[in-house]
Formats: C-alpha cells, sequence, structure tokens
C-alpha cells in the first residue's frame, strides 16, 4: 500500500499530526513513545484496520485522523498494561464503528488485503500476487465476521492470541477457538479454489 501522506491522499492526517504533535512529559518518555513515534510506527496498522473494519475507501482518511486525534489526546493517560498496538486497535475499532454507522451495508466491500503487493515486483509477479490477494478477499470474506477478525489479527497483522483477546474484550480460550476454527475453515476453502483451480486446467 503507498503512503498516504506522500501520494496526497492523507493531508487531513498530515495536518492532524501537526496540530496534536506535543511531546508526552518527559517523565512518561522513557516508558510510553511519543505521538510522532506512535504515528509514524502504527500509521499503517490503523489505515489497513480501518479498511478491514468496514470503513468506506473514501472516509479512511478522516477515520484514520479521528484514530490519531483520539491517541493524542488520550495519550497522557495511557499506562502501557497493555501494548501499543492493542490499545490502537481497540480506538480503531471504536472509530471504525461510528463511521459504518454513516454508510448503507450495500457500500461496504469486501474484506480488503492491503500490503500484499509489493511496489517492487515486476508485472508478472505482480499479476499473480494482486490475483493472489483477491483470492484471499474472496476467502477471508466468507468466514464468520468474529472468526475472520481474529484470523487476520493473527495471521497478516501477527497480534499473539493474548493482544488479540485484549482487543476484543473477548475471554482468551473463545479466542483460540476462533482462531483455530477460522484456521481449518480457511484451509478447506483454500484446498476447494486449488481444486477448481485444477478442474480448469
Amino acid at each position: 500500500m503507498t503512503d498516504p501522506l506522500k501520494d496526497g491522499h492523507g493531508e487531513g492526517v498530515a495536518l492532524a499530526l501537526t496540530a496534536y504533535s506535543t511531546p508526552v512529559t518527559t517523565e512518561r518518555r522513557a516508558v510510553i513513545p511519543q505521538f510522532r513515534e506512535i504515528y509514524d510506527e502504527h500509521f499503517h496498522f490503523v489505515y489497513r484496520s480501518a479498511r478491514r473494519l468496514g470503513v468506506h475507501e473514501r472516509s479512511l482518511d478522516d477515520a484514520t485522523q479521528d484514530v490519531f486525534v483520539v491517541v493524542h489526546r488520550r495519550l497522557s493517560d495511557f499506562e502501557g498494561r497493555s501494548g501499543i498496538k492493542t490499545w490502537l486497535y481497540g480506538i480503531t475499532r471504536r472509530v471504525a464503528k461510528d463511521y459504518r454507522r454513516r454508510v448503507s451495508r450495500k457500500e461496504q466491500g469486501m474484506v480488503p488485503t492491503d500490503g500484499l503487493v509489493s511496489a517492487e515486483s515486476g508485472p508478472e509477479e505482480d499479476v499473480a500476487k494482486r490475483q493472489a490477494a483477491q483470492t484471499l478477499e474472496t476467502i477471508l470474506s466468507a468466514l464468520d465476521p468474529m472468526k475472520r477478525e481474529v484470523f487476520v489479527l493473527a495471521e497478516i497483522e501477527e497480534m499473539t492470541v493474548p493482544e488479540i483477546a485484549e482487543c476484543l474484550s473477548v475471554n482468551l480460550n473463545t479466542t483460540y477457538s476462533r482462531l483455530r476454527n477460522a484456521r481449518v475453515e480457511f484451509e478447506k476453502a483454500v484446498a476447494r479454489h486449488l481444486l477448481m483451480v485444477e478442474r480448469k486446467q
């Protein structure tokens, strides 16, 4: 995925960054990263998460900006009891929920799979990766939403199960169960897809 700050699609976020870039106090700096550090490290995670949580393409910049406005406002209260990424996802989830309420069901597309296609790959490799991304998007969209969310956080965002359980406010064993079931369903779907491809050849 291209960087919205570089390609001109994230001007609103950039303005918010400028307006809300006051550093945290010196005594908290050793424990809690500064706002700019959090923004630089986790911008793409928040942007991807907002998409996967159903925020419409045209609202992604605004939603991402809203997340980081909340981050700046609440950063001084963050005690580090959870990971930054876990905390950010919780905020993104709430912001995305508000944005989803503003669009009709028919405007909400399938689960986006940004970041699976490298800008450095060649034409043929790029086409193959895009086809794979589309297949993955279709398979993920067919999963139960609760299982899909756990699966994406574990397999794509590489979060640990305890982190996911905390993000979603779900019992740890339930989270493990959802991930295990999602993996089984995903593998079956992949097997069906490969069988279909084989039959067409």
